[in-house]
């Protein structure tokens, strides 16, 4: 942005300098911006103005630019997302001027929205569900009216957290595919997110593949495994949909979740009811059926967490 001082080295020298500033001072004192700002601080006389004159100037400049905001990306201002806040006081019989930088509400806004994002981990989730985010309830509500129960009992979850804190108990979000069940957990996570608490949401069939690679590397296996412990809310995304190892069932969720269990909730999508996921778990590719390491897995679900049915159009054909 252009100030006072490279618009007057625009002006020739000389008198004609003379009459710039001082047609700059009559419309700097003629704005009804200044003139508030003066009515409030009788103390101010025009000579303090003229010394302060780029303060003035660049004051009114941003303050205009603000007026017709082009969004943070093209900000003109000297500091994005900042405008210049002027400040009088009088100091010994004088009147003493001061200029900071103040931050706008949407550089305010983005920085909110940057620091829940970094609470937020997720692996082989599409970044366009997780930033969706910041739909507003009436949003979510009313985009599909056959899922309105589902939505309500999922609010219902999130208000319960921010009035009492941090469940022991889960969400299990079953339905078909496309009903919007990743969605609403990324809704979830956004609005947990907004009071402070860390998540991290893990697409099931991606993430059974890459731990296989993981056995080769146990500094990083431990790693992700005691995030997932720890992480306040932990959210496993088409469950049921991966192809199953005893490994990978036993130990390593087996093991995350045998620590949440009474600590911090857990939840899930999946296009299974419990009883089918339950199958699901009694059943390997390299053991074939073991319906007790099935039964044991799923009492570490079924207890912790309340079913909700997700109905509705199939969104991923529109």
């Amino acid at each position: 942005m252009e100030s006072l001082g490279d618009l007057l080295k625009r002006t020739p020298i000389g008198g004609e300098a003379i009459r710039r500033s001082a047609q700059l001072m009559d419309e700097l004192l003629a704005d009804p911006l200044i003139q508030r700002f003066r009515a409030k601080h009788p103390e101010l006389d025009e000579g303090t103005i003229r010394i302060n004159l780029n303060r003035f100037y660049q004051f009114v400049k941003e303050y205009r630019n603000c007026e017709q905001c082009p969004g943070l990306d093209r900000c003109p201002n000297d500091f994005e997302g900042h405008y210049t806040l002027l400040q009088c006081e009088t100091n010994g019989g004088g009147v003493q001027m001061y200029d900071r930088k103040v931050s706008c509400k949407k550089f305010i806004a983005r920085q909110n929205e940057e620091q829940i994002r970094s609470r937020i981990r997720s692996f082989y989730i599409d970044e366009k569900a997780l930033n969706n985010g910041g739909y507003s309830a009436d949003e979510i509500l009313t985009n599909d009216l056959n899922r309105i129960e589902a939505v309500g009992q999922l609010m219902e979850y999130i208000d319960r957290t921010k009035e009492h804190g941090l469940q022991t108990t889960g969400l299990y979000l079953a339905g078909r595919f496309g009903t919007g069940k990743t969605f609403l957990m990324c809704y979830l996570l956004h609005e947990l997110a907004k009071i402070g608490h860390s998540g991290v949401i893990v697409y099931m069939p991606d993430f059974v593949e890459d731990l296989k690679a993981m056995m080769h590397e146990p500094g990083k296996l431990k790693e992700t495994v005691d995030m997932m412990k720890e992480t306040d809310l932990l959210i496993f995304d088409d469950i049921g949909a991966e192809n199953l190892s005893p490994w990978v069932r036993d130990h390593v969720m087996g093991g995350i979740l045998n620590y949440r269990m009474e600590r911090k909730p857990t939840f899930y999508t999946s296009n299974y009811e419990l009883d089918a996921l339950e199958q699901h778990f009694s059943f390997t590719s390299k053991d074939g059926d073991e319906r007790h390491k099935g039964e044991r897995i799923m009492e570490r679900i079924r207890s912790y967490v309340d079913v909700i049915h997700v109905t509705g159009a199939n969104k991923r054909r529109r």
